[in-house]
């Protein structure tokens, strides 16, 4: 996908709250943990920071998919789903270091890269 639609990128910077970040083991278990340190870039990646990851960059790592659930402030939820990217030395962790606050570890920098895009049952890409 080159660019979200902007229904999305608008929601995306009046969101509310954390982002539900999921990645499923080899066993097909889903993991969903709670991310504050994210950052969309590109018009179509999500960045999370590893910070604390330890079953999700285990998924990762075994090449699992991924989803990011955010909320708009205004209640309306969008997910986006897609193969992730894990950078431990590359652009994206070199941006990623420019904004996460230096109490951070970030060891690497986890990038959803969006293939289909929903809000609520609907898709939207």
């Amino acid at each position: 996908m080159r660019k979200l639609p902007d229904v999305v990128t608008q929601a995306w910077e009046n969101r509310e709250g954390p982002v539900v970040f999921t990645t499923v083991d080899t066993n097909g278990m889903p993991n969903a943990i709670y991310a504050t340190c994210v950052k969309l870039i590109g018009g179509d990646k999500f960045v999370i920071a590893d910070n604390y990851f330890s079953k999700t960059r285990k998924n990762i790592l075994s090449k699992s998919k991924g989803a990011v659930l955010f909320i708009d402030k205004i209640g309306t939820s969008y997910q986006i789903k897609g193969p992730i990217e894990y950078d431990m030395k590359g652009e994206a962790f070199a941006d990623m270091k420019t904004w996460l606050d230096p109490k951070f570890p970030g060891h690497a920098a986890a990038a959803v890269c969006a293939s289909e895009v929903y809000s609520g049952s609907e898709r939207l890409a």
